[in-house]
């Protein structure tokens, strides 16, 4: 059996799609490509599909990743291509290799974001003095429900960089950050909790969140794995 690793992006309005969602869709292009999957053992085989870390719904995403078990060997490159002419629109495979040995997952040890909205009137001034509050703090504790209901946890230790950001080319100005992977996982929204803890920094209304890298940390940096 050979295992391929790939990198995928949802863009635009596939990233309303929940991680379930991708998953079905990926298994329809799988067929619709004819890749050669290898299946599970058992009463109701499944494809060998494994996903690492997904984004949270809601958030566009250049680096995600997922590998598939396939029974006989293939061109990564070719598989890509063919599944990128039946992927849904939005869904973009943009990059395939062979697995090496061990986790996807321990490969994957930070990320980086843009958080992005419309600024009101002073409110770039509030939130520099919210990222000045947040980099002195030791710990900030957040709220978030989970699976097994509300849970408190630390949202300032992983947070290896934070900045305010300049506005793009639609006027929506925002923050960058570099969050290391951590259990319970520090997601943009807990960020942003933390600064309202901190200071009088209100959370925006619907930002645009996007994952633009994933992978090796490399000083204030986030290399994707391929």
């Amino acid at each position: 059996m050979q295992k391929i690793r790939l990198r995928y992006a949802k863009r635009d309005r596939a990233r309303f799609t929940s991680h379930r969602d991708f998953g079905r869709a990926f298994e329809r292009a799988l067929r619709r490509a004819h890749v050669p999957m290898a299946y599970s053992s058992g009463f109701n085989p499944h494809p060998r599909i494994s996903y690492a870390n997904a984004s949270p719904t809601g958030a566009a995403t250049e680096a995600e990743y997922l590998e598939i078990g396939l029974w006989e060997v293939c061109d990564p490159e070719k598989v890509m291509a063919a599944l990128n002419e039946v992927l849904p629109p939005g869904f973009v495979m943009a990059g395939a290799v062979v697995a090496e040995s061990g986790s996807l997952a321990d490969g994957l040890e930070a990320s980086s974001w843009e958080v992005r909205w419309h600024f009101a009137d002073g409110e770039r001034e509030i939130l520099e003095a919210a990222v000045a509050a947040f980099d002195d703090a030791e710990k900030i504790e957040v709220e978030r429900m989970m699976k097994n209901g509300l849970r408190t946890f630390d949202a300032r230790g992983p947070v290896e960089l934070l900045e305010v950001l300049d506005a793009d080319t639609e006027g929506r100005a925002g923050l960058g950050m570099v969050i290391c992977h951590a259990v319970p996982l520090v997601r943009p929204e807990d960020v942003l909790s933390a600064l309202a803890v901190v200071s009088d920094f209100v959370k925006p209304v619907g930002p645009r969140q996007t994952r633009l890298a994933q992978g090796k940390r490399v000083g204030e940096r986030v290399e994707n794995l391929f």
